[in-house]
């Protein structure tokens, strides 16, 4: 009886191999994911590795987002300012100049905030885009307590010594008080200290100047002066204070009330009295 010879069904060795590699996450994962992807990005390196193919491809997304960004629900049309005097306002639009109406992309507002707070007369802004497409412009403005006199002019200081703005005449802020000397502006806080001891003087009081930017004199009219020391100037005042209440001190004929020495107060009397001194001194030798 002849023998059939039938084939082996068990696979051959490269079959095997490649069933089991099959079989593996990784060898699925590469080809169901990484094979489409290297093919994809081969295809896309070739398109944009021609110069016309990056120009049109650029060009389609600026047309896109210039579409989107010019919709009418983005678009500022009007510029709003609070809380600013008029001189103010008129500066801000002034550094701000924008060409309404414009797209909310094209406007930088923290570039335009830090714009309108370097203003000497703004202490701090905040810069919105509110509903109807306006530009919201909140300003504080600086509060000017005191009128510095340099040799550079007049200028409105706040209380912290920042510069607010300059002033034509003194007479266009005499409600507020002058401070002088070089390097005044440094030292508000403590000239508003002095003055705040002053107050009893007010009526007098004509300047609080800085002197060899050490010390401060407190001038008052009939160019009479009080000399304080470079410490403890509130506390000599209010003794200065203290002697003109008790004695009618500063009425008198003098020039200056020095200070500068607080265990040695020194009176300085004007010309005129040093004269009539010296007159009532020869008559009273005279008579003896």
């Amino acid at each position: 009886m002849q023998q059939i010879s039938r084939a082996d069904p068990a696979p051959s060795r490269l079959r095997y191999r490649m069933n089991r590699m099959m079989l593996t996450p990784l060898y699925r994962i590469l080809l169901r994911v990484g094979l489409p992807f290297a093919i994809a990005f081969g295809g896309a390196s070739l398109w944009f590795s021609a110069q016309d193919n990056r120009d049109a491809f650029t060009g389609m997304i600026a047309n896109a987002r210039a579409v989107v960004e010019q919709r009418p629900e983005f678009m500022v049309k009007l510029m709003a300012i609070d809380g600013a005097s008029d001189g103010v306002s008129e500066d801000i639009r002034e550094i701000l100049p924008v060409a309404f109406p414009i797209s909310s992309f094209d406007l930088d507002l923290d570039v335009m905030r830090e714009a309108v707070a370097g203003l000497d007369a703004v202490e701090s802004a905040r810069l919105r885009i509110r509903q109807g497409g306006v530009l919201q412009i909140d300003v504080v403005e600086r509060v000017p307590v005191v009128v510095w006199r340099s040799v550079d002019g007049l200028e409105l200081l706040d209380r912290n010594g920042v510069h607010v703005g300059p002033v034509a005449r003194r007479g266009d802020q005499a409600e507020l008080p002058l401070i002088a000397g070089r390097g005044a502006d440094g030292y508000v806080p403590e000239a508003l200290a002095l003055l705040a001891a002053a107050k009893p003087l007010w009526p007098r009081l004509r300047a609080v100047q800085r002197i060899g930017q050490r010390r401060w004199d407190i001038v008052l009219d009939r160019d009479q002066r009080v000399m304080l020391p470079e410490n403890g100037a509130v506390q000599a005042l209010e003794r200065a204070i203290a002697m003109d209440q008790a004695v009618d001190l500063l009425n008198r004929d003098l020039q200056a009330v020095d200070l500068r020495l607080p265990q040695r107060p020194t009176l300085r009397l004007s010309e005129h009295a040093v004269q009539e001194m010296l007159r009532m001194k020869t008559i009273k030798v005279g008579d003896n």
